[in-house]
């Protein structure tokens, strides 16, 4: 019997957690057990808690570059000229970080999964297939930017369905993942699953490569943003209502 913010519980250990993630915001967890509680759960919670909220964190970066994405996409669609320079960084952003930094952590879970719960596991489906065809996807996008700036003609409505494509795949993936991989990862993993995926991935993390990788995504995404946020002023200004110009 577990005491926890002032409610009784009798569950297994996997179900209590995924009770609380549910009840309370992930970084939060480890402060509201209780201290007779803490070091039964303590190892797991911290490792789990680390994984899957930097997981959510990536996941809410790659969204806000998908909402670049749309931004441009729409501009297009207003038969007016897309900023080319963004859409490349985007591209190459999603080139570079996702299988070295996001994808690793994702096929681990998986892995453990498939030994923990196999049916969980086969209603997530083949997860490298899904990662491949993000891949394939990409390079569509690249391909079709390439041929645009060396002036191949390009069709609009392929323009629009590509980059579409792209953009509703990678919300349809992320959203898959946040409710059956992760729900499923937080039910059926154990203690040593999660603090040998945390080893496994902090080892990994640290080589000289993988560092260099992260920092200069990580540097792109946030130029990316503020290059975005500065195109988006010079739009608005000379399309601002002349009669809200004159006011000022």
């Amino acid at each position: 019997m577990i005491t926890l913010l002032g409610w009784t519980h009798k569950p297994t250990e996997n179900s209590l957690i995924r009770q609380i993630l549910q009840m309370v915001p992930i970084i939060d967890l480890a402060q509201l057990l209780r201290p007779d509680d803490k070091l039964l759960f303590k190892n797991k919670v911290i490792a789990m808690t680390r994984i899957i909220e930097s997981l959510r964190e990536e996941h809410r970066n790659i969204e806000e570059l998908l909402l670049v994405l749309e931004q441009e996409l729409s501009v297009f669609d207003r038969d007016e000229r897309p900023d080319y320079e963004i859409i490349k960084a985007i591209i190459s952003y999603f080139q570079d970080y996702p299988d070295c930094c996001h994808h690793p952590k994702e096929d681990m879970i998986f892995e453990k999964l498939k030994l923990r719960d196999s049916n969980a596991a086969e209603s997530i489906g083949d997860l490298e297939a899904e990662h491949h065809n993000e891949s394939k996807r990409l390079r569509r996008v690249a391909d079709m930017i390439r041929a645009i700036l060396t002036n191949h003609e390009v069709p609009k409505q392929t323009f629009d369905n590509i980059m579409r494509d792209f953009i509703e795949q990678e919300r349809r993936h992320m959203k898959m993942e946040e409710r059956l991989l992760f729900s499923a990862a937080l039910s059926a993993l154990q203690h040593e699953d999660w603090t040998g995926i945390d080893a496994r991935w902090s080892e990994a993390r640290d080589t000289m490569f993988n560092v260099a990788i992260e920092e200069r995504c990580q540097s792109l995404r946030e130029r990316i943003l503020q290059w975005q946020r500065k195109h988006r002023e010079n739009w608005i200004t000379p399309h601002a209502d002349p009669q809200t110009k004159s006011q000022h």
